[in-house]
């Protein structure tokens, strides 16, 4: 049974950047949604295959990752990021890699305060918070990556994909929509359904009756379709979500 009479989240508006030349040439390019994966879909747990190398740069945002469990967030997002560069080897996986881990290292550089009381309530796709977050995010990859030997250009390229990765409903680049898909993927994963469910402030049965219904649809590509499914069959019936609602 699920509580179908929860109000819903409201859901993604993708007209509103739809027009953006980048958002009409990555949907004329990859026009079937979700996108078909051209190369192997890993769906076992994400727990056995860790993401490995950067260490340099995990080194450099230690301290953004001591906010909002960045510290469990992240690499476990960069974990089904290397899964979907599988996938998908179209993709720049460096690109892709670099975004990943720094997506949200904003977090550490806004009012901690506001994070669950703004970012986790009311209509929170576009809380105020999560704008921030992601220019703060841009602002620690243009500190961290130039001494580490990126180029101007590919930082750039990385905080096109960090900024709007929570509050822009469209992707504008194959790279793009594998960092946004990875991001979502953590919220089907046991460790993102304990945090996230505990910051919506809802039991974990309503959380995952809302992943399913409202949260699988938004994922792009036909890799994290899969790896989500699969993560929330596993979720549900280890936390017997059935039974305890």
């Amino acid at each position: 049974m699920t509580r179908s009479n929860l109000p819903a989240w409201e859901q993604a508006d993708p007209s509103v950047h739809a027009s953006d030349p980048r958002a009409i040439t990555f949907a004329e390019d990859f026009g079937i949604r979700p996108i078909p994966a051209v190369g192997p879909i890993d769906t076992t747990a994400i727990c056995a295959t860790p993401s490995n190398g950067f260490e340099q740069l995990w080194k450099a945002i230690e301290p953004e990752t001591r906010t909002r469990a960045n510290d469990i967030h992240l690499p476990i997002v960069v974990a089904y990021a290397e899964r979907l560069c599988d996938a998908y080897p179209l993709a720049d996986r460096e690109l892709v890699l670099v975004a990943a881990i720094l997506h949200d290292t904003g977090w550490a550089h806004v009012d901690e305060s506001r994070i669950i009381s703004e970012g986790f309530s009311g209509n929170w796709r576009k809380a105020a918070i999560r704008f921030e977050h992601e220019t703060e995010g841009c602002t620690v990859a243009r500190r961290v990556l130039p001494s580490l030997g990126y180029t101007v250009d590919f930082v750039e390229h990385v905080c096109d994909i960090i900024d709007g990765h929570d509050t822009r409903q469209v992707a504008y680049s194959l790279e793009d929509a594998l960092v946004r898909d990875c991001d979502r993927l953590w919220r089907f994963d046991r460790a993102g359904i304990t945090a996230s469910s505990s910051w919506f402030g809802m039991p974990v049965s309503d959380y995952v009756d809302r992943l399913h219904r409202e949260i699988l649809p938004e994922l792009i590509t036909e890799a994290a379709h899969q790896m989500a499914t699969a993560d929330l069959n596993r979720a549900k019936a280890l936390l017997r979500t059935d039974a305890i609602r």
